[in-house]
């Protein structure tokens, strides 16, 4: 699985950027455990707590493109460098906040905008453009692992701290921790590991993205990931909800996130292996369709807490695994040049979904005291996904022929 990573400098190159993205996502991921510490405290009410993690799904994705072009045009280091502390200032300045408006501002706005100037599509772009095309798939799907190792790691560590020192003193042990990344930047950045130069023709960053908003294959690309932003984003902020209403206690949730990130771990190393031998599209398409299946299968089941496991177990081995060949097939139909900012739009296409997924679960749970609906629509939607992704254009594999 790892042969396309044996060079030295790709996998130095690739594990540092994994470890950043495990800071910054586990960070972000557990913020969800914050939102019945936080109501407690503030009496904001779940609409309010809600909103402002939706507008902070949405600004995670919407820095992703600009921070994506940045990087594209004076190198990753500047982005990295600044998401990270950002990141860091906004989550120490948490517990200062006691208004709807002061979280949206502090959660929603700086600590998503660092997180995301410190994510997907800067990393895996800088990567993409250091390292020979046969090693990108895995190299991905490492990254993404990385992501899914920090969900696995900070799910328990942030609602261990909760209990220990309360929601306050936890934001401001989670603001030390993503302090953590920072030595990692350097390795991500040094020009001794540009492995390979780039060699495409350059038409430049407008004509670019004027030229893929032409292409409907990159149109339907960025709805099918729309709608697993939907999906992660109510899981990922409502989940600690859906537990609480089933009677079962706060650390089925953790456990349940954790068990997501740990299997997404697995996932995502498998599906980077594939994306060399399979068409990327047919692998997004199996991957959103057994999410339909397996959100169909949950709400059959008795709500125990092995229904919870085995359901995140399941969702967990797609759960981000569908970055590593939406990202192949950003490269594939437009180059590597200018990956930074057309993987980054893709990007907000899924976060502006993922605002949807946060926002329209607090409304449901407000309105009807449950989650039912939504979840019905998160298994039509991921049904549609499935579908969407059928008619790309997608050139054939190309496979070596044996000697």
């Amino acid at each position: 699985m790892f042969q396309s990573l044996k060079h030295p400098g790709v996998m130095a190159l690739t594990l540092a950027a994994a470890g950043i993205l495990m800071v910054t996502n586990g960070v972000r991921l557990a913020n969800g455990l914050f939102m019945g510490p936080i109501n407690t405290s503030t009496g904001l009410g779940i609409v309010t707590l809600s909103l402002a993690l939706g507008i902070g799904q949405f600004v995670w994705g919407a820095i992703q493109p600009v921070a994506g072009a940045i990087s594209d045009r004076w190198g990753p280091r500047p982005v990295l460098l600044g998401g990270v502390l950002l990141m860091s200032l906004a989550t120490a300045i948490t517990p200062f906040m006691s208004t709807g408006w002061g979280l949206s501002i502090s959660l929603g706005v700086l600590s998503a905008a660092g997180a995301g100037a410190a994510s997907f599509s800067v990393l895996i772009g800088a990567v993409a453009q250091r390292m020979p095309a046969e090693s990108r798939g895995t190299a991905s799907g490492v990254i993404n692992a990385g992501g899914s190792f920090g969900q696995f790691v900070f799910a328990p560590i942030a609602q261990k701290l909760i209990q220990l020192l309360g929601w306050m003193g936890a934001m401001w042990a989670m603001a030390l921790i993503t302090l953590a990344a920072l030595p990692l930047v350097g390795k991500v950045t040094a020009k001794t590991q540009a492995l390979q130069a780039n060699t495409e023709r350059d038409a430049g960053l407008k004509q670019t993205v004027k030229n893929a908003f032409k292409n409907p294959s990159y149109g339907l690309l960025h709805a099918g990931f729309f709608t697993c932003g939907f999906h992660i984003a109510f899981l990922v902020t409502h989940l600690p909800g859906e537990v609480n209403l089933c009677g079962l206690p706060p650390s089925v949730a953790s456990w349940s996130l954790a068990i997501i990130g740990l299997a997404n771990i697995a996932g995502s190393l498998f599906i980077g292996s594939c994306v060399s031998k399979y068409r990327s599209k047919y692998l997004l398409v199996w991957m959103y369709g057994s999410r339909a299946v397996l959100v169909g299968w949950y709400l059959l089941m008795p709500k125990t807490a092995l229904t919870f496991y085995i359901f995140a177990a399941g969702l967990g081995f797609t759960w981000l695994a569908t970055v590593p060949p939406t990202a192949a097939l950003v490269g594939k139909l437009f180059g590597m040049r200018y990956m930074g900012t057309l993987f980054g739009l893709t990007l907000l296409s899924h976060q502006i979904g993922g605002f949807l997924g946060a926002w329209l679960g607090g409304l449901a749970i407000t309105h009807q005291g449950d989650y039912s609906w939504m979840w019905c629509a998160d298994m039509a939607l991921a049904a549609v996904a499935a579908l969407v992704n059928l008619p790309i254009r997608e050139a054939p594999v190309v496979r070596p022929v044996a000697a």
